[in-house]
């Protein structure tokens, strides 16, 4: 006979959270939203700590390196997708891994026969009004000039004048050896007023840059997430099929942790993909599992090694596994259970295995909700679609601005791995659709104004950690009824689009 679960399956939407005492402390100014996303034994400091409790899901329409770079800005993660060519997500985690490294490799290079079409040209495909002129034309060519936007006037000059005529010479150019440091590399940009500081090999092949804008970058993006190497920390979705080949090459290029893009994570695929793991790397690569929906799925993932675990499956906006295949759980209610595990397996074993909760957040309160509930982080993917960082076009859709948006299990995507119960290589039947959702600007503003609400309700809370809030948070089911009356009622609301009469 079947296995029957006494209680209903609740929804983030059914629940509130009930005010707790606030000191005169709890501001949001002081609330930490650190966070960890490593597992780590007790008494000890988890190998990756983020510092906003989010990530960015492991979507074709959301996470390739541009999404990676803006959310390690703000302190998060993004997991770049990994329904690609081993070769294409490699590239692009080398691509964010050089972004900003304080040293950054040369990618505007010409060499000095070409002429100022070519600059030109150049600067259009680039964006970038600097640029190298090497021997060769290539990144690590012997540098023997620069070109900026000061040494040319295009109503002055033909298109045809050769680079090495109106380049600023070598000879006149301040330059730093390859034995500098990023710290005594700003003290020369701002001590020679310049904006750019290349780097030199004893032979003057150019290895880097240094920018000027990178430094006030860092001081206007304070929770930024970095590595050992000044380097934005980013993360690669793998599967279970060709994770021996595709792993590899994504440690290569500097992934610092990968995470098992699946509908369904209860299952011998994954634990044999995390020993695989286990077996070649040990601890040195962290990898995340899911997902799961309860007790039975985190303690099989967990005592399989994930370094964290996701939960959720059919909570997704763009999902339609639920309807498809009737499988699944409201998402509150697999957090609740899943946290409790996790708190379980921690008192049990010393090891504690952070929890994400992956689908299911329309509000921003929701956030709070997940972490409240017991998610030490959450996945977003409808959420971080709709900003500019998204890889997918912005449309106008009958007058307004719309991004594109589809599921990892559409026919667009077809990401047969992501379903994988090893059968056939195909996409049998979809469980994800194609569609659109609202243009909502930068991810910068967009998070900015999300995590300020959670810092406010966690202040309700008299919270001023995660933990601590999963330790005070106090929720309640609310009926239809309530949630009615939750939101605006028995008015007539103001079209803000009309103007008062005068």
């Amino acid at each position: 006979m079947a296995y029957y679960y006494e209680n209903t399956s609740h929804t983030f939407n059914e629940y509130l959270l009930v005010p707790g005492y606030s000191s005169a402390d709890c501001i949001p100014a002081n609330v930490s939203l650190k966070t960890p996303i490593t597992k780590f034994s007790k008494g000890e400091t988890p190998d990756i700590m983020m510092n906003i409790p989010m990530t960015s899901a492991i979507m074709q329409s959301v996470s390739d390196d541009k999404m990676a770079v803006a959310l390690a800005k703000e302190g998060g993660i993004s997991f770049i997708y990994g329904s690609q060519s081993v070769e294409d997500e490699a590239a692009m985690v080398a691509r964010a891994k050089a972004y900003k490294a304080g040293f950054v490799p040369s990618d505007s290079n010409i060499a000095p026969d070409k002429t100022l079409q070519d600059i030109l040209d150049l600067k259009e495909k680039t964006g970038h009004s600097t640029v190298a002129v090497t021997t060769d034309g290539t990144a690590n060519g012997k540098l023997v000039g620069i070109v900026t936007s000061r040494d040319y006037r295009l109503s002055r000059m033909p298109l045809d004048t050769v680079v090495s005529e109106f380049m600023t010479p070598i000879e006149k150019i301040v330059w730093a050896p390859k034995t500098t440091t990023l710290s005594e590399a700003n003290d020369i940009i701002w001590e020679s007023k310049i904006n750019s500081l290349p780097i030199i090999d004893d032979d003057g092949t150019l290895l880097y840059w240094v920018f000027r804008k990178d430094y006030s970058e860092h001081k206007a993006n304070p929770n930024e997430l970095l590595d050992s190497q000044k380097r934005y920390v980013v993360g690669a979705g793998v599967n279970t099929r060709d994770y021996a080949e595709r792993i590899p090459a994504l440690v290569e290029a500097g992934a610092d942790i990968l995470c098992i893009d699946s509908s369904e994570g209860y299952s011998e695929w994954q634990s044999r993909t995390i020993a695989w793991v286990r077996e070649k790397y040990g601890d040195t690569v962290k990898i995340g599992a899911g997902n799961v929906v309860d007790r039975d799925g985190f303690m099989f993932l967990a005592e399989a090694g994930a370094d964290f675990i996701k939960i959720g499956i059919g909570g997704g906006s763009i999902c339609i596994t639920r309807e498809t295949k009737g499988i699944g759980r409201g998402q509150a209610t697999a957090v609740i259970e899943v946290a409790a595990a996790r708190d379980e397996y921690f008192k049990k074993t010393g090891i504690y295995v952070p929890i994400c909760s992956d689908g299911g957040i329309v509000y921003d309160h929701h956030i709070t909700l997940a972490l409240a509930m017991g998610s030490d982080f959450v996945m977003l993917g409808r959420y971080f679609s709709r900003f500019d960082e998204s890889p997918t076009n912005k449309v106008n859709v009958n007058g307004t601005y719309m991004k594109e948006y589809w599921g990892e299990g559409s026919s667009r995507a077809r990401n047969w791995q992501r379903y994988d119960l090893g059968g056939a290589k195909k996409l049998s039947f979809e469980e994800g659709v194609d569609s659109y959702v609202p243009y909502a600007g930068s991810l910068k503003d967009n998070v900015t104004l999300s995590l300020s609400k959670v810092r406010s309700t966690m202040c309700n809370c008299g919270a001023l950690t995660i933990p601590e809030l999963q330790e005070k948070a106090k929720l309640t089911l609310v009926s239809s009824t309530s949630i009615v009356e939750g939101g605006a009622h028995d008015v007539v609301l103001k079209d803000k689009n009309i103007s008062p009469m005068k």
